[in-house]
């Protein structure tokens, strides 16, 4: 017979774990019905399978139990205390055939009152693995047989002995117990340490298995499961679109404050360009009542107190300096009179008390790319000690040959210290360098006769050059003739000492008329700017002709030369050909051609040639330059100034001795300049093309002239100027094409003479600067495009934008009233803004200046 663990029998394991508290070991009633189910299992094990217990010990429990149950008397079972007494007789020999085990049956003597316990039984078929029919629901059982004493005292020491392990309680699931019958009453109670399954077990375990693998799960549960997991489900996908709203409202939100900024800059650009005509129709009418016309002469000179007022009043808020640049190229040449001022700071500007009038501009005076150049110096870029510094693609210099130059000047024929070194020098230049420049000039220019050395001028570089040609040759107020874009660094020579203006001959992108490339120079174009300022009074000396161009990399042709020149002697104009890129030409498909190789020149009294070795030679830190003219007169005007811009005499001995080696020149130097030069415009060119951006492909000089107009919001300098700042934000510098006076904004210059790592990395700073610039416009366009949507109409702004931007160059450069009104109106048709800034409404906001303006004009 076996008990069942039930309810109705944890009266007896209560008790034994009264017992044992008594003898000091704390135990649970539920803990010891567990264990002594683990001590029956063990007991079985051993029975069925005739082994001996773990580690070979005999246990003093089992030799109980086998006398306990081999000696044990019959029962009788009988009605006692409502339950129901089973008439039979169990014999000893139903042990060895059920290999009964009562677990809750062991026996505690009490001394003076036995107690009866209602023990609730089943029976086992060990042999059959199967459960026989379940025996009455109870039965009396009385405790105190002296064997099962004896069996007290076995379980005892067991549980004194017993391993720390089998205290550790773990939680179990209700299950089947081992009688094969459910124990929904386990739920209640504690719960211990499940025995793993070992090989061996009995049978009955492994029919227990068995039977709770067989469980039908309830389809409720299954229901119930789902339910909750939906539920969860629901409640995640409910806060992430209560995510989703709140972040696209904060969108909506942040886009409609970035309109609202948009509209405002808007409406200020579109005051500033109706203020503009104003200005520009005010000027006519008042021009018209002196009894002048548009045409009236400038001064002879310009006033450097006048123009100083002007900057000091643009500093005080006057007018916005890069506003009033942005729509230069299209006003009249005596309204641009202080076109200079557009290199100065401002708002910066504060007069100094000890400088003249001149003194001041030369004091603020500041290139348009001086503000990076400044920086870059500031934190330039090192592989080593500064790799987050500025990369320096704005500043045209060939840094492709130091190891060649550096071993060249330092031979033993560049180190010769004389007397005459160290003296005054003719102030032309020593003749020994002279001769050597002539003899070189003859070889690389070609010309048809040898140069003569008396002809030849020595100058402290080609800035100098340009600075005492404009001075000699013109007077102050005077003008030079030049097509843009040109180098910027020209204004800064010949308008600081000699006072003397550029007329621009404006060079576009488009292809018309005569032209057949972007940006090239014709005749026609010479033409038109001559006369337009000589219309206005001006007096133009001379022609400037970079060849080849820089930025542009055009290589004139030896038709083209002979235009220019023809066009320079009808108008007895002087021509200053700048040259100095002449061996800076890489691609055997180009070849250059200079004025000295000419066969006949028009006018040679009149043509003057530049040359250094700064870029060709790839040392700009070496200040040299060279003049050939034939001109006599013009050769010693400029020798008087050379006291002011010489060459110190080691540095006239070390470029003779450089020009003079032409072997090492053809051999060494220029094979591998040219060859590095293309390498690194290939690289270039290349990036520039998986990048999309469209560029001039020539083969001349360091630098490609790039076309980022489709990166600005809009076709203004205002936005080159911001895009020019974001590459320098991102350690890149490079030129604007304001820089050089561009017509059209959007054009950079970039310098690709440079190390491999330098370009690299340099362009892959411009790369991230385009792709962001170019997804913020794509944002920009989509919302504006949605607002439209939205709105039924576009914004009247944004459509202010495109006339101005398309119209406006041309109108307002145009002196006619007529145009001026035109395009004041169509101004007004294309924006609300009169109906929105009416005198009545100026009125209510701001009474105070109203009734000072009603006084004003009162008095008039």
């Amino acid at each position: 017979m076996e008990l069942e663990s039930c309810l109705r029998n944890q009266h007896v394991f209560n008790r034994i774990a009264e017992v044992l508290r008594e003898k000091g070991i704390h135990r649970t009633g539920d803990q010891c019905r567990e264990k002594i189910k683990k001590m029956k299992l063990e007991y079985r094990r051993i029975k069925d399978n005739s082994k001996a217990p773990r580690g070979g010990r005999t246990w003093k429990f089992y030799e109980v139990m086998d006398r306990v149950l081999n000696s044990r008397p019959a029962l009788p079972y009988g009605p006692l205390s409502g339950s129901v007494m089973a008439q039979q007789v169990l014999q000893g020999g139903m042990v060895d055939g059920y290999h009964q085990f009562a677990s809750s049956a062991l026996p505690f003597g009490h001394s003076q009152h036995p107690e009866l316990m209602e023990i609730k039984c089943e029976e086992v078929n060990s042999d059959e693995h199967c459960l026989t029919p379940e025996p009455p629901a109870s039965m009396s059982y009385q405790q105190g047989s002296p064997g099962e004493h004896e069996m007290e005292r076995a379980f005892l020491e067991r549980a004194q002995n017993d391993s720390p392990i089998s205290r550790v309680e773990m939680p179990i699931e209700t299950s089947v117990s081992p009688s094969g019958f459910s124990e929904p009453n386990m739920a209640n109670s504690s719960r211990i340490q499940n025995v793993v399954p070992r090989p061996g077990f009995s049978a009955l375990h492994r029919l227990r298995k068995k039977r709770k693998g067989q469980r039908v799960k309830d389809p409720l549960d299954d229901l119930l499961l789902k339910t909750l997991t939906s539920q969860r489900a629901m409640e995640e996908r409910f806060l992430q679109m209560e995510e989703r709203r709140f972040q696209r409202d904060l969108d909506v939100e942040e886009r409609r404050m970035q309109l609202e900024q948009r509209r405002f800059e808007l409406e200020r650009e579109h005051e500033f360009r109706m203020f503009s005509v104003f200005a520009q129709m005010l000027s006519i009418l008042k021009q018209s009542h002196n009894g002048s016309s548009s045409s009236l002469a400038m001064p002879r000179g310009l006033d450097f107190n006048q123009a100083l007022s002007e900057i000091a009043g643009m500093a005080g808020g006057g007018g916005d300096l890069h506003e009033a640049r942005a729509v230069q190229p299209g006003r009249p040449l005596a309204e641009r009179r202080i076109d200079m001022h557009g290199f100065c700071n401002a708002s910066e500007f504060q007069r100094s008390p000890y400088l003249s009038a001149r003194g001041n501009i030369a004091n603020i005076f500041r290139g348009s790319t001086e503000e990076g150049y400044k920086a870059y110096h500031a934190d330039k870029y090192d592989e080593d000690k500064n790799p987050n510094g500025i990369i320096n693609f704005g500043t045209s210099e060939n840094k492709l040959c130091f190891d060649l130059m550096s071993k060249r000047l330092t031979q033993t024929d560049m180190n010769l210290m004389e007397p005459p070194l160290l003296q005054y020098p003719d102030w032309k230049g020593h003749m020994f360098l002279r001769e050597e420049v002539a003899r070189f000039l003859t070889y690389y220019c070609k010309a048809p006769a040898p140069l003569k050395a008396e002809n030849v001028i020595v100058l402290n570089g080609c800035g100098s050059l340009f600075s005492a040609l404009a001075t000699v040759l013109c007077d102050p107020g005077e003008a030079v003739l030049i097509a843009t874009p040109f180098y910027g660094g020209i204004t800064q020579g010949v308008f600081l000492y000699g006072n003397v203006k550029l007329v621009y001959a404006y060079l576009d992108s488009k292809i018309t008329g005569t032209s057949t490339r972007p940006f090239q120079l014709t005749v026609d174009k010479l033409e038109k700017a001559l006369q337009d300022a000589r219309a206005e009074g001006v007096t133009v000396r001379a022609l400037i002709l970079l060849n080849p161009q820089n930025p542009l990399g055009d290589i004139y042709s030896l038709s083209e030369l002979q235009d220019y020149l023809e066009f320079a002697k009808r108008h007895e104009l002087h021509v200053i050909v700048d040259e100095i890129y002449m061996l800076s030409v890489f691609d055997e498909s180009a070849t250059f051609h200079s004025v000295l190789g000419m066969d006949r020149l028009p006018d040679p009294q009149r043509t003057h040639v530049m040359w250094g070795i700064s870029k060709d030679f790839a040392v700009s830190g070496i200040r040299f330059g060279t003049l050939y003219t034939e001109n006599q007169d013009v050769a010693n005007a400029v020798a008087s100034l050379c006291y002011f811009h010489g060459v110190c005499g080691p540095v006239q001995h070390k470029v003779a001795q450089l020009l003079r080696d032409r072997d090492w020149i053809n051999q060494v130097y220029l094979r591998a300049n040219h060859a590095r030069l293309k390498a690194a415009h290939t690289y270039v060119t290349d990036e520039l093309k998986t990048l999309g951006v469209p560029f001039l492909n020539r083969n001349a000089g360091f630098f490609v002239w790039i076309d980022f107009r489709k990166y600005l919001r809009t076709g203004t300098f205002e936005e080159e100027m911001l895009l020019w700042r974001r590459f320098l934000d991102n350690k890149v510098l490079l030129s604007c094409g304001k820089a050089f006076e561009c017509s059209e904004p959007g054009w950079f210059r970039i310098i690709f003479a440079d190390k491999t790592h330098r370009l690299q990395l340099g362009m892959q700073r411009i790369r991230k600067v385009l792709e962001e610039r170019e997804q913020e416009i794509l944002a920009e366009a989509k919302e504006q495009s949605c607002q439209s949507d939205q709105d039924g109409k576009a914004d009247s702004t944004d459509e202010v934008i495109f006339v101005s931007r398309h119209q406006e160059p041309t109108c307002a450069g145009s002196s006619n009233l007529g145009d001026l009104i035109g395009l004041l109106q169509q101004q007004m048709r294309s924006s609300d803004w009169l109906q929105k800034n009416t005198a009545e409404q100026f009125a209510q906001e701001k009474p105070e200046i109203y009734d000072v303006f009603s006084k004003l004009v009162g008095k008039q």
